[in-house]
């Protein structure tokens, strides 16, 4: 979420980070958005039902009427009515070559089956999770000697590059959203983009 902010604000991307959103109170990402000047609001999960909850957050995201909902290190599920309300609108980032390594955990599942490369995943949310269009895609290679640690740290390293670059390119209207396909530079994306960071 800094990342992408501190892109907005030296301008490095033609977007504007309006508000930040956390369901929990007192989180790191509060305190560093109000230190930026960005707005910020809490919408608790604690105490409450999901459609409740949802509907409180869906509330907040629309006073600001967003181009774009960023999700970023928002961990709660999403519903599906939720997830439709901002179909197109909403992109997420997942630590792994999707649709490999789905859900938590990821980096040691690739540490343990063995794979010769790892990475992240910018995509549309979807209502199956992290089944949506990957955009974009960082691929690592996993070294000798790597522990869950390790390999997370450069896997994240490569999400603070890919995540900013795939909001400038909404900014840009590079990428859009048709019909349930995404479309970049006016063709449909029917494979991520991925960089290597060999």
């Amino acid at each position: 979420m800094a990342t992408i902010a501190r892109e907005c604000q030296q301008h490095r991307i033609a977007a504007t980070a309006n508000v930040v959103i956390s369901d929990r109170p007192g989180v790191a990402g509060i305190t560093t958005a109000n230190d930026m000047g960005i707005e910020t609001h809490v919408v608790p999960y604690k105490g409450l039902d999901r459609p409740t909850f949802e509907r409180a957050l869906s509330e907040s995201i629309d006073k600001h009427s967003p181009d774009v909902v960023v999700l970023a290190g928002f961990m709660r599920v999403l519903t599906e009515s939720f997830v439709r309300r901002y179909a197109g609108r909403m992109i997420n980032i997942h630590p792994s070559l999707l649709p490999k390594y789905t859900g938590l955990h990821t980096h040691q599942r690739v540490l343990d089956a063995g794979d010769a490369e790892h990475g992240a995943s910018v995509h549309f949310v979807t209502p199956e999770l992290d089944g949506g269009p990957v955009i974009l895609q960082s691929r690592v290679p996993v070294k000798a000697g790597d522990t869950e640690s390790t390999l997370a740290a450069r896997v994240m390293a490569t999400e603070h590059v890919i995540y900013p670059r795939v909001v400038g390119w909404i900014a840009d209207r590079r990428l859009d959203w048709n019909g349930g396909q995404p479309l970049f530079d006016g063709k449909p994306l029917t494979q991520p983009v991925v960089e290597s960071f060999a």
